[in-house]
């Protein structure tokens, strides 16, 4: 007999390869795993879980949001250091024509849009369903991270 537990398992198991990837383009490689599992974790945890009706949509939200705070804990230990830094400048470093730092240039919700466009190949629909946003926010946030890329990569 299965349990939620078992259930909640074996739903992880299901979307944690695509929840991971999802995770990468928000965060970087290097924080991805730590950021589903915060992510995961929280929905499981939710009062509102056992009511879900689209389990996979809430998890990448839960996913986003636990990203959001994981870049907000970055910037205030990047204030901190610096507050405490020993004198040397730090010369802001120029946009590179690469694509993983013109990506992170962009907003969180606007490289959220361009991943699942272009990685997942998802369609405008699908992803205003899955961030749980209108399908004119998910266009109007594509629309803008294309022009932020043109304008990064051309240098502008």
């Amino acid at each position: 007999m299965m349990t939620a537990v078992d259930d909640d398992v074996a739903l992880y198991r299901r979307h944690a390869a695509e929840l991971t990837r999802y995770a990468t383009a928000l965060v970087g490689p290097t924080d991805a795993p730590d950021v589903v599992t915060d992510g995961v974790l929280a929905a499981f945890r939710s009062p509102a879980w056992p009511t879900v009706s689209n389990p996979r949509a809430y998890l990448y939200r839960a996913v986003f949001t636990a990203a959001m705070s994981a870049k907000r804990s970055d910037v205030r230990r990047l204030r901190r250091e610096a507050a405490v830094a020993t004198g040397d400048v730090v010369a802001a470093h120029e946009s590179s024509a690469d694509a993983q730092r013109a990506l992170q240039q962009l907003s969180p919700q606007q490289r959220a849009v361009v991943y699942l466009t272009y990685w997942d190949d998802l369609t405008p629909a699908q992803i205003a369903e899955l961030l749980d946003v209108g399908e004119g926010t998910v266009r109007k946030q594509l629309a803008r991270a294309r022009e932020q890329l043109r304008r990064i990569l051309d240098g502008h």
